[in-house]
């Protein structure tokens, strides 16, 4: 196998995504020493968002988060998962 190339310095996660996105990284990585590795407190990244509602459809999406007890936000977040996955 040939030596890897040095990784590039980048300013930005965007900039790294980028290059990721438009480079081979078995150019950049010697994949052949990898081993496995584990991240328990890992979480995903979230952006806040507004969306504007009709406010009986508010209500009505928290009458059903609170027989499930869960918040809300977590509610209409699980329906968008289920909807999109």
């Amino acid at each position: 196998m040939k030596k890897p190339k040095p990784r590039p310095a980048f300013k930005t996660e965007a900039e790294e995504r980028k290059f990721r996105e438009t480079h081979d990284s078995s150019d950049y990585v010697d994949w052949s020493k990898a081993g496995r590795v584990r991240f328990p407190n890992l979480k995903p990244s979230t952006t806040a968002i507004s969306i504007r509602l009709p406010l009986g459809l508010l209500e009505q999406i928290k009458i059903a988060a609170n027989k499930r007890d869960v918040p809300y936000q977590s509610l209409i977040k699980m329906w968008l998962a289920e909807k999109v996955g």
